[in-house]
């Protein structure tokens, strides 16, 4: 009995020793892609930044120069000039915020041959839109 209790007191304190040391587990690093920023459309399907031609109904030509960041300028036949931001409500619809404007949207369609008519909503002026480049 008294080699019993021996044995069994010599378990207790091994279950109360403290436990051995594991090697530490390395962790795994995980790769997390960042969301692609949505490209928006100008109205022939391409990605809108890029120069365009721009005639006003009145036979202005303006040339329009249109950033990945949101701004774009603008320069008339006339020699004024303007700048602003824009943005696109799908590839039809093209908005434009001037330096000191309200926010104007166009409804833009797109011939066979390339150009499109844009028609502002409030207006109703049109102009013919020839993209210059990409």
């Amino acid at each position: 009995m008294k080699r019993t209790f021996a044995f069994v007191a010599v378990l207790g304190l091994a279950a109360c020793a403290e436990p051995a040391t594991e090697e530490p587990v390395a962790e795994e690093e995980v790769a997390v892609e960042e969301p692609a920023m949505e490209v928006q459309l100008a109205a022939d399907g391409q990605p809108a930044p890029g120069t365009y031609e721009v005639v006003l109904e009145n036979g202005d030509i303006v040339t329009e120069t249109v950033n990945e960041d949101g701004t774009y300028s603008w320069t008339s036949s006339n020699g004024e000039t303007g700048s602003g931001t824009w943005r696109t409500d799908g590839p039809n619809v093209w908005c434009t915020t001037g330096e000191g404007e309200e926010e104007s949207c166009n409804d833009e369609v797109v011939g066979d041959d390339g150009v499109w008519t844009s028609t502002d909503r409030e207006t109703g002026e049109t102009a013919t839109v020839t993209r210059v480049q990409a």
